[in-house]
This record gives C-alpha cells, structure tokens and sequence, in this order.
C-alpha cells in the first residue's frame, strides 16, 4: 500500500548508499487530496495531528491537521528528532525514487504490423506506462584502491550490464547494485557503446564521489518494500570448502570476463566456495584470507578446457602418425587410450570438496602412510627404517607369491605362499590392491593384510604404484599420501646420467598425480628425508587437517 503510490513506512527505511533505520510507534494515513476520506480528527487526547514540515510535490502543506496532504500522528503531541528524520528520508525517497526527475518516459517502439490486421493499438494510460523507465542515482565514496567488485558485460545494442557481483567487495557491501542492472552514466559520462576495458579502466581510476545513474533490474514494477527496510546480512548455512586439484592463473586466462577479478591458487590451496550461481565462473576465496571473493573456473568450464586440450593434443599426434600407414592403428589406439584416460579423471583434476576435521576427533584418523616416487628414490630404505625404529607405531602388509618358498623361508614371515588357482581367485574377487609377475611367479598386496594392520592399531605403511591411490583414497584406508622427490641434480654430481633419468620420472609424477600428494619432500639427504617425515607425521597426529567430505560422511 502506502500513500500516493509511494511504499508504506514501517519500523525502518534504507535509501540508496546512506541508511536510516527509526523505530517508534507511529502512523500514517491518507487524507485531502491524496485519496481516502478527510475524517474531522475526533481523539485528540493521546494523539496529536502534526502537518509534514517543509514543502511538497503535491502542492503547498497546509497547518490545517485535519485537510493536510499527511496526517501524522505522534504519541504525547510532540515529534522527536528521530520522528524528523523519518520524514526527511520520506520525503528524500519520494523525490529521487518516484519524483518526476526520476522518470524518463521513452518513445513508444513502432507498432508492429500484423498480417491482416486492421485493428488500432490500444493507446489506453496502461500502454504508456509499459514504456515508462525508471532511472536512478546511485552515490557513494571510493577513496582507496580497492575494486568495486562487479564485473560488466556489454549486450549486442551497446548497453551495460552488470554481470555479477563479488561477494563481500564494496558494492556487494553497500548494496548499491544489482546483477542485471543496466548503467546508463558513470560520473555524468554515458557507458553506451564503450568496451568493457574501458569502462573497467574508469572504474578503476575513480577516486571521491563516485555516481552511477542505473536502470534497476526491477524497472518493469515499482520496487517492493522490502527494498527500504534493512534487513541482516544472509548467512552461510552450507559452507562449502574445496581443495583445488590444478594450478591456476587467471591472468594467463583468455576465458575469465576479467582477470582483475579472478584469483589465483596452486594445487592443495583451499578454497571456500561463495557462490556458485554462474555456471562457469564460480566465486571464492582462500580460506585463510578474508574480504572479498574472486572467480575461478567452474568444474564444467575446466574439464571443458582439459577436454579440448586432449582433443587439440591427440589430433596432432594422428596427424604425425598418418605419415607411417603402417603405424595408424598403433596411433588410433593410443589415441583412443588417452582420450578415455582424459574423461576418465575428469572428476579428479578440478576440485574435491573436504572438511576440517579437528584435533583428537575419535572419528578419524590417518590408517595408512604412502610413499610415491620414481624407482631407486629411496622409498624402501625409508619405509624400513621407519618400521624398525618404531615396531610399535609400523608395520609393512605382508606380500602374497606364487612361488615355491625356498628351504630357510617361513610362510607368513616374509611371504604368504599360496598356489596360482587361489591367488587368480583372489584377485577376480577384487581382494588385491595390487598385483604383478616376475620370473613366471606372481606377486600382490593383499588388502586384508592391510586391515589386518590397522585393526592392531599401527600404521600401514605401502611403497606403491600411484595408480594404487585410486582404491586406498577412501574413508577405510584414509591414506597420508607423500611423495619423494628425486634429488636436485645440482647438488649431485651425475656420472652416468641416472639421476637425471631419476628427475625425469620424478617431474612426470608429480604432473600426473600431484592433486593427491600431501606432502612432497626432496629426497637430498637420506636421513633429513626421514626425520622430516617423522616431524610431518607427528603434526597430522596434532593438528587439524582438511579431508576429503566423503572420509566422513
């Protein structure tokens, strides 16, 4: 309702950028010439009749309490400074908002032409009012280099938009705009037909008073009320936390709507997740930094992008391989093998959501130690001196053989001895975590030798194949994933070009899987290597630690 059109006054009242929020019992009513019926004023015990002070749009205020454009009634005959400001702000909205200044009234589009139709367009108030636009002024200041927060978007015929809005930056603060808003002027100069770098360049360069002039997103109604009332900031009930599984820069990035925007992060940066409204540019933050969010891709856009640079890659290799006929297949095949291999872990290479789990929570805690790294790194000598120095804490899940053990060999100790029919079974039953062949006898990793572990109370500790993380990274397992990196080549002189092959193999890992690794430690010094996991592992068992959400619930 309201009075005049305008929206009714209740306990508090926001225009723009400045706020005003007044509460008291208090009441307003229509009377003379805005409508309803001018009632003599019969209570006038408890309540006073007080004309508005100051001039009105509707004409000259009369002191008559009765014929008066308002009648305000006010308890114990008096108005308070609050009760003032009230109708300062009243008056403030019904001039900027709904003042004749406020409305421009464009040309009626042509009329179109229907085939066959000889009727006139009706030319009735209600079709003027579909052309009626409303424009406001939007004032605030901006004194320090911080960005507004909105990104901008140009339409085919030259208007600007706002695409979206940085949670937690100043407009996203003040509440001054709104995604879908159209900006006519910045600081008096039109926007119309400007690239969007320059409209940025503009935005980035305003220092004082800094005044937009905006066709609201709601310009097809009159705002509702409960855009003038203050009303708490949302809270984040689902707070949404991801571990980003890719290196990302958003200024090497020709995609983003603007790399000023976007943020930038490494793999195992966490990541609070603000908003996902966009479904290619999502909105976050680096956990430990607060204010405001940035843009990163969205899972889809990524895969998207990895999907395309497979494609892209794979295409020239047949290109390379067409020139051998007889190397097509072999190239078809590989092709096909990477392109599944690309869509296969596309759910791997984005982001994985985890949670914070606190110290000492019974409800986890790390079961398994991996150690990943090229061959000859040294993972063996760590795994074994790490279980006999600490027999209680360790223990190395016995393997599986085919062979015949040898006359001085215990079944169980050093290997459990099983025939090739059994050992098939076992592993058509999935009950290997890994398994291979050597000198025509077969090897694997039982993973009930791994339970069998954990349900004494140690640590299992497995020097494995990364492709092994794909079972153990589960909530039954809940592995402490670490990589041993090959040493730097220039602290080491390499006679016979070992270590570099070492560092080759090393650097491809660290590519293909590095989205898993807990933590990397360069394996320069043997025994550094090992006290420094020793400290890593002790911090994991102190700490609180982000894991995966699917560990735990």
């Amino acid at each position: 309702g309201g009075v005049g059109g305008l929206p009714s006054l209740g306990g508090s009242l926001v225009h723009g950028p400045s706020q005003l929020s007044l509460h008291g019992p208090m009441s307003m009513q229509p009377g003379g010439p805005l409508g309803g019926l001018c009632n003599p004023c019969s209570n006038t015990n408890s309540f006073n009749s007080v004309p508005l002070p100051g001039p009105s749009r509707w004409g000259p205020r009369t002191s008559c309490p009765v014929h008066s454009p308002f009648r305000i009634r006010v308890p114990n005959g008096s108005i308070c400074s609050g009760h003032q400001a009230l109708l300062h702000t009243h008056d403030v909205v019904a001039r900027e908002v709904y003042g004749e200044e406020a409305l421009r009234v464009t040309p009626p589009p042509i009329a179109p032409y229907l085939n066959g139709g000889n009727d006139d367009i009706d030319n009735g108030d209600t079709g003027d009012l579909q052309h009626v636009t409303r424009v406001r002024l939007v004032q605030f200041q901006k004194n320090t280099d911080e960005p507004m927060g909105i990104t901008l978007k140009m339409t085919e015929d030259g208007r600007c938009i706002v695409a979206r809005i940085m949670h937690g930056g100043m407009i996203h603060r003040q509440a001054t705009l709104h995604v879908g808003d159209e900006i006519r002027e910045i600081n008096g100069q039109p926007v119309q037909h400007q690239t969007v770098s320059q409209l940025q360049r503009m935005l980035r360069d305003a220092r004082g008073s800094v005044t937009f002039k905006i066709v609201p997103s709601y310009r097809s109604a009159p705002p509702p009320v409960e855009l003038f009332r203050i009303r708490p900031a949302p809270v984040l009930v689902d707070q949404i936390f991801v571990r980003a599984q890719f290196d990302y820069d958003p200024l090497d990035d020709e995609l983003i709507p603007c790399a000023q925007a976007g943020i930038a992060f490494h793999v195992g940066d966490i990541l609070q997740i603000i908003s996902k409204d966009d479904h290619h540019w999502w909105q976050a933050r680096h956990d430990a930094a607060g204010g405001s969010a940035g843009l990163i891709p969205s899972p889809e856009l990524q895969e998207w992008r990895i999907a395309c640079q497979s494609a892209d890659k794979t295409h020239k290799e047949q290109v390379n391989c067409s020139i051998f006929s007889r190397k097509k297949k072999q190239c078809r095949d590989k092709y096909l093998a990477k392109h599944n291999a690309v869509f296969d872990q596309l759910d791997l290479v984005t982001y994985e959501e985890v949670v914070k789990v606190p110290v000492g929570d019974p409800a986890f805690q790390r079961r398994t130690l991996v150690l990943l790294g090229a061959h000859g790194v040294g993972r063996r000598h760590i795994k074994n001196t790490l279980i006999a120095k600490y027999p209680d804490k360790y223990a190395y899940p016995i393997p599986h053989t085919t062979r015949q053990p040898r006359p001085d060999e215990e079944n169980g100790r050093s290997y459990y001895f099983i025939s090739h029919d059994e050992m098939m079974a076992d592993i058509a039953a999935n009950e290997y975590l890994e398994y291979g062949t050597h000198e025509d006898a077969m090897y694997g990793t039982k993973l009930e030798t791994i339970r069998r572990i954990h349900a004494d109370g140690k640590m299992a500790i497995l020097d494995v194949e990364p492709q092994a993380l794909k079972i153990l990274r589960t909530a039954e397992f809940t592995p402490y994933v670490v990589f041993i990196a090959a040493p730097l080549l220039q602290n080491i002189a390499d006679y016979d070009g070992s270590l570099e092959r070492l560092a080759k193999e090393s650097d491809m890992l660290r590519q293909a899987y590095g989205h898993f690794f807990d933590l990397t430690i360069v394996n320069n010094d043997i025994g550094e290597t090992i006290a420094m996991l020793e400290n890593a592992i002790d911090k994991v068992h102190s700490t609180s630690q982000w894991v995966p959400v699917s560990w735990l619930y």
